[in-house]
């Protein structure tokens, strides 16, 4: 089915969680809603907030510019602008973009009658996100702990919250959610250069089908996940990886404030060494 023929068949009314008709259209091929307007006045305002806070900074280069978050005096109050407040506006924009993105995907998918996989894979990054900027610092008792907007501040802020717990890569969830992260590039690269190689043959041959892709990978590892299988556990894998991202970051201070490598004591402390 032709493109502009299928985007008659959804580009119809309805479908819409909030607002109704108001703005239930399309500028171009992007669809607006409700919630595509919430994103654009968070997105604008927040950069908006950014450019301000590097006008009143110390420095316009790019790698420098930097927002902190409020000292950690003012705990999980309102700090004043200029100390820390402009980051809490900026984290309340983001949020609201990155939530109305989302949900703006889910009117899309009620429009084309598809699963909400997409925005429910979304939710996971701004789950992570959040983590990061509100959780573990309503944790820890101060927006301070959350990270400051910025290029090279933000790296330092990694950094530094790394070398607090010594070893961050000893914190068991950070192992996990690096094994995911590994096996979703290493299981997407699998699948992608097996599509390549089916769909690209030498000149003279034809096309294979899924039936030569099953083969090749029953032939290689014993066992074939097939089309639909690979598509599915792509998602977990990846979905995984930042879940267990933001669970080994929002248990270090909250629930584990020493070294990482201290907490792997009660591996030498088992029975079965004495």
């Amino acid at each position: 089915m032709a493109m502009l023929s299928f985007e008659r068949k959804y580009r119809v009314r309805g479908g819409t969680l909030i607002g109704g008709d108001l703005f239930d259209f399309w500028f171009g091929p992007f669809y607006v809603g409700f919630f595509g307007v919430t994103t654009i006045f968070f997105a604008a305002l927040g950069t908006a907030l950014i450019v301000y806070g590097a006008a009143i900074g110390p420095t316009w280069n790019i790698w420098q510019i930097s927002i902190a978050p409020p000292d950690l005096k003012y705990g999980l109050g309102f700090a004043p602008l200029k100390e820390g407040g402009l980051w809490q506006v900026i984290t309340v924009c983001a949020i609201g973009a990155f939530v109305s993105w989302a949900l703006r995907e889910v009117e899309i998918c009620r429009k084309l009658g598809m699963g909400y996989h997409v925005p429910f894979a979304f939710a996971f990054a701004i789950l992570a996100y959040v983590t990061l900027v509100v959780f573990r610092p309503i944790l820890l008792g101060a927006w301070g702990h959350g990270f400051p907007y910025g290029i090279f501040s933000h790296l330092d802020w990694v950094s530094n919250v790394g070398y607090q717990y010594l070893h961050f890569h000893y914190n068991p969830a950070h192992m996990i959610a690096v094994s995911f992260f590994f096996t979703t590039t290493m299981a997407l690269a699998l699948h992608g250069g097996l599509i390549l190689s089916a769909t690209n043959p030498k000149k003279g041959e034809t096309v294979k089908t899924p039936e030569h892709e099953n083969t090749f990978f029953r032939d290689t590892v014993g066992y074939s996940i097939g089309t639909l299988g690979i598509h599915r556990l792509g998602l977990f894998l990846a979905l995984s990886a930042v879940f267990w991202s933001a669970v080994c970051i929002i248990i270090s201070g909250p629930l584990w404030t020493k070294g990482w490598p201290e907490w792997w004591t009660w591996w030498l402390d088992l029975p079965i060494w004495h």
